[in-house]
């Protein structure tokens, strides 16, 4: 953390969400960390609240995530091994509840690539290729991204246990791409932005479309009001 300028986590968190949480009704996203040792006992959690509320984790808007983030960040250590899987089976049980095609979840993940349950995070993406989310992963840093590439699919449909996934709900791109050299980095977010939500529309038509859930008609406009009879 700098006083002069965002990281690259912050500059992500805040060029994707800032975008994305306009579609969103009530601007208030649950926000977890993962890989962490938490106080005061040090308990290692691999999907912690970010508020530090178990009750209700949402925070108000993207300047809500950072602040809760930046909070965070202050108070628990940083802690290995990174497990994707509970964070990812979490947002994949509220999803479950879901199967009218009302809401469409999208998990976002800020990682600098390292993995350390490979195996349980495929079964995890292709037990979510079913429900209504996506997952876009971010990575920061210099990190080869080898396996953030697996996961993404776009090459090979990810696979576990012989199950392919039923449609690619991943989308991964490098943080260090959009570094603009030249300092813009207005710029360079928006691109970012633009690339990391490039897959969302059509994986949300495919799951409604695999489902045959049409489109709600449009509310009716509003008739114009009648003007009242003058009175003599």
């Amino acid at each position: 953390m700098s006083p002069y300028q965002l990281s690259a986590y912050a500059m992500a968190l805040k060029a994707v969400g800032e975008i994305i949480q306009d579609y969103d009704s009530d601007k208030l996203f649950p926000a977890y960390g993962f890989g962490a040792k938490l106080p005061p006992e040090g308990r290692i959690s691999h999907q912690f609240p970010l508020n530090n509320n178990d009750e209700d984790p949402n925070c108000a808007g993207i300047e809500g995530v950072l602040e809760s983030y930046f909070q965070s960040l202050r108070t628990v250590q940083l802690y290995g091994p990174t497990y994707f899987a509970p964070v990812i089976n979490q947002v994949a049980r509220a999803a479950a509840k879901i199967s009218d095609g009302s809401q469409y979840y999208v998990l976002l993940i800020i990682t600098d690539g390292v993995i350390s349950d490979m195996t349980q995070t495929k079964e995890a993406i292709v037990s979510a290729s079913s429900l209504p989310m996506s997952i876009i992963i971010v990575g920061v840093g210099p990190a080869m991204f080898e396996a953030m590439e697996e996961l993404d699919g776009d090459d090979v449909r990810v696979s576990s246990r012989g199950r392919y996934a039923e449609r690619d709900i991943v989308q991964f791109v490098p943080f260090r791409d959009y570094v603009d050299r030249s300092g813009n980095h207005v710029l360079s977010m928006a691109r970012l932005a633009k690339d990391v939500l490039a897959e969302i529309p059509e994986q949300l038509l495919s799951y409604m479309r695999t489902r045959d859930i049409q489109p709600r008609p449009p509310p009716p406009p509003n008739p114009s009001p009648t003007p009242a009879p003058e009175q003599p």
